[in-house]
């Protein structure tokens, strides 16, 4: 493990999510707790998507941006939100120059799948649909996210595909979440690793499926058809649960003829670019903008 995230490890709580609603306060006191974000360059605004129901977004937007990106966060499905969001979407906007449009979707187990991906494939239309008063190019709208948020975004992805949606110029995956049936080497071996590990996303598949058996849209990884799909940048932790899974999308996203960047982070795990004061935060942080900044260019 790189040593300046090893130093931390002591400070990340222990949630298991048995009860995923007590958890998120946790979760939101780890959010607060980081350094607030920069947003002189950018104008923040919250609106609410019409949709049934209703799905609250929080904006920013760089001055002279021109692309956007419908934003994810990750919780594991059942924990974040547009506040816990605010350190990650506001940097990804100030350094991509994109638009970043972050969804307050509803969570698990109150609203388990299709709930949370409806929210998203309703932002996108929305925001396809609004790409004049919004001040973007409806032809450089990307989809992206964190863990869950990630999974949600390549899940948003298939149904454009399949039911002839909004056309998505990118998908940048971040760790995400893709494979409920947890079969890989790494799904099966990190059983105590920081912040994630396999109970952890056990209980966070459960909650999200509730009694629903897993489809494509809910795990993309199950998707016997990967062609047609937005071209693609994934990063993996190495010290991952769902390391393996996001290496064999990256893999079948290839061989179905689609572009892909994949990058794997040595010494890193699921989460821990929370850790600003490490270098290689920096430099995953830094990644993710610049190739959102690539994907989006004219």
């Amino acid at each position: 493990m790189d040593p300046e995230l090893e130093a931390f490890i002591p400070l990340f709580p222990r949630a298991d999510l048995t009860d995923p609603i007590a958890e998120r306060e946790s979760f939101a006191a780890l959010a607060t707790a980081l350094p607030p974000p920069d947003t002189a360059n950018l104008d923040v605004e919250n609106r609410t998507v019409p949709a049934d129901p209703d799905v609250p977004v929080r904006i920013y937007r760089p001055h002279q941006a021109q692309g956007a990106i419908v934003w994810l966060h990750g919780g594991g499905f059942v924990m974040g939100d547009l506040e816990t969001e605010h350190p990650w979407a506001a940097r990804l906007a100030d350094a991509s120059g994109a638009t970043v449009i972050s969804v307050g979707y509803r969570l698990a187990p109150e609203n388990p799948f299709p709930a949370a991906l409806d929210d998203a494939c309703a932002v996108l239309a929305w925001a396809a649909g609004h790409a004049a008063g919004l001040g973007i190019d409806p032809e450089r709208i990307a989809v992206g996210g964190h863990s869950a948020g990630g999974g949600l975004a390549a899940a948003t992805a298939l149904r454009a595909r399949d039911e002839r949606g909004p056309a998505i110029r990118f998908q940048l995956l971040n760790q995400p979440g893709l494979d409920d049936r947890q079969e890989t080497w790494s799904a099966r071996n990190f059983t105590d690793t920081p912040w994630m590990n396999r109970d952890k996303v056990t209980a966070s598949w459960r909650h999200y499926l509730g009694s629903t058996p897993a489809t494509p849209y809910a795990a993309p990884a199950r998707a016997a058809d990967l062609s047609g799909l937005p071209p693609a940048y994934i990063a993996t932790a190495e010290l991952c649960p769902n390391r393996d899974e996001e290496i064999a999308y990256a893999l079948r996203l290839l061989q179905a003829g689609v572009s892909v960047e994949l990058h794997q982070w040595p010494g890193t795990f699921h989460g821990s670019q929370a850790i600003l004061s490490a270098e290689v935060s920096r430099r995953q942080i830094a990644e993710l903008a610049g190739a959102l900044r690539r994907a989006l260019a004219g």
